[in-house]
């Protein structure tokens, strides 16, 4: 799956863990005049409660959009009270400082490549999200343009990550690559990778 938008190019891998029919990965991303917004959450566990704590926490970004990382990850931590819990990522691009806000809880992770090749894989907070008060850091700082950001659940391995098609600046490229990398593998966990290039 791939979408253009007017700042930020999309492409989605996902597939669900062997023998299950929900995959409990969901994720939302939306571009606005002034910001992108992308977020992918893992519920805990796999299958059909898996999936309903992952979309508790899409439905509350994508009903929240104009709030910062902050309070959209509090936000989502208060609604998953009594329910299975899960792990997020979320990225917020704002178009006019070409800045960016990440944060992510649990074993979300994120890789940015820019245009020359330099590649840093951000380091989550740990822990997941389950109603009860969890300390978080949020990391900001510029973007550069021209730079690809990889999402992912932990379905995508270490061995994955380290493929150089990876490195492609064209994000179809990318999930394709992936893809055909991993076709006939029997997935171990929910996989979903995101492939986001920042043009600016």
């Amino acid at each position: 799956m791939s979408t253009k938008e007017n700042n930020v190019e999309v492409a989605i891998y996902q597939k669900a863990k062997k023998g299950q029919y929900y995959c409990g990965d969901s994720y939302f991303y939306t571009e606005t005049e002034n910001e992108f917004v992308c977020a992918l959450a893992d519920g805990l566990g796999s299958g059909e409660l898996a999936k309903e704590s992952s979309q508790i926490v899409i439905d509350i970004i994508k009903s929240n959009i104009d709030t910062t990382v902050e309070q959209l990850i509090k936000r989502s931590n208060q609604q998953l009270s009594g329910k299975r819990g899960a792990v997020i990522g979320i990225i917020k691009i704002d178009f006019h400082t070409r800045s960016y806000s990440y944060s992510s809880i649990g074993n979300i992770g994120m890789i940015t490549i820019t245009e020359n090749g330099n590649t840093k894989r951000n380091i989550p907070n740990s822990g997941f999200l389950a109603g009860y008060h969890r300390p978080f850091k949020v990391v900001t700082g510029r973007l550069e343009p021209k730079t690809n950001l990889i999402m992912f659940s932990d379905g995508v391995s270490d061995a994955e990550l380290s493929q150089r098609f990876l490195l492609s600046k064209d994000v179809n490229q990318v999930t394709n690559a992936y893809a055909k990398h991993i076709d006939g593998t029997a997935r171990s966990d929910d996989t979903t990778l995101i492939a986001m290039r920042y043009e600016d």
